[in-house]
């Protein structure tokens, strides 16, 4: 089977009613984003960092996963699927996707302050001042906060290398490196970007252009791609 890898931001998640922040306006309770995802954010007020990450988390506890989530799922019947996701949320795994990476994190996740490798399933829990890791240090959301360093984005370029067909959807492509992601599919026979606002710099004739939302667009290219398997 031919490789497809999906490379998902935000607008994916938008389309299942989950904020975006850098497309709102960036703000949080009159707070900027950056002023409540960063290190120098945690080191200055842990207290309001914790709080906006277990309102994001109860928001992702209410979402569904959408038709895109869904189709995306399908095409595993025929395809050998890997989703790279700029998301933090669960929804490609609820919906049913079997291998997901997460670039930046994982909100359902919190880990030691001191020690990246321990990490911990939130489930229904949320995160509050003193809570600790095994360790005795802080625990903090398991997120890539900006200005960190991105740990998986090694694996993911390996995985865009190994792609037949590329599917990019809901992301601006503004963020890197998660942006370099798409150069490193060198191999990809066709490259799709699927966005209602399409990112600068998409007129490159290997590009094909889908200027839809996710829910629409994923579900219509997935039925394509399976007929052109099927005959």
């Amino acid at each position: 089977m031919k490789n497809v890898v999906v490379l998902t931001g935000a607008g994916i998640s938008a389309d299942s009613g989950l904020a975006t922040f850098r497309g709102d306006g960036g703000l949080w309770e009159g707070y900027n984003v950056y002023d409540v995802a960063t290190p120098e954010a945690w080191l200055r007020n842990r207290e309001l960092v914790l709080r906006f990450y277990n309102w994001r988390r109860h928001q992702v506890r209410r979402a569904l996963p959408n038709k895109a989530h869904h189709a995306l799922v399908e095409l595993e019947q025929f395809f050998n699927v890997s989703i790279i996701t700029q998301n933090v949320d669960d929804l490609h795994e609820r919906a049913g996707s079997t291998n997901v990476l997460h670039l930046h994190g994982e909100i359902l996740k919190a880990r030691s302050e001191k020690d990246a490798s321990l990490v911990i399933e939130l489930g229904d829990r949320d995160i509050h001042p003193g809570d600790t890791a095994v360790d005795g240090s802080a625990l903090r959301p398991h997120i890539v906060w900006f200005g960190e360093e991105v740990p998986c984005i090694f694996a993911a370029l390996d995985i865009a290398q190994q792609a037949d067909i590329l599917m990019v959807i809901g992301t601006s492509l503004q963020v890197y490196p998660a942006a370099s992601i798409m150069s490193a599919a060198t191999a990809a026979e066709f490259v799709y970007v699927i966005n209602p606002k399409m990112p600068p710099g998409m007129d490159n004739g290997k590009i094909i252009r889908i200027e839809k939302k996710a829910r629409e667009g994923v579900p219509a290219l997935v039925r394509k791609l399976v007929e052109r398997c099927a005959t």
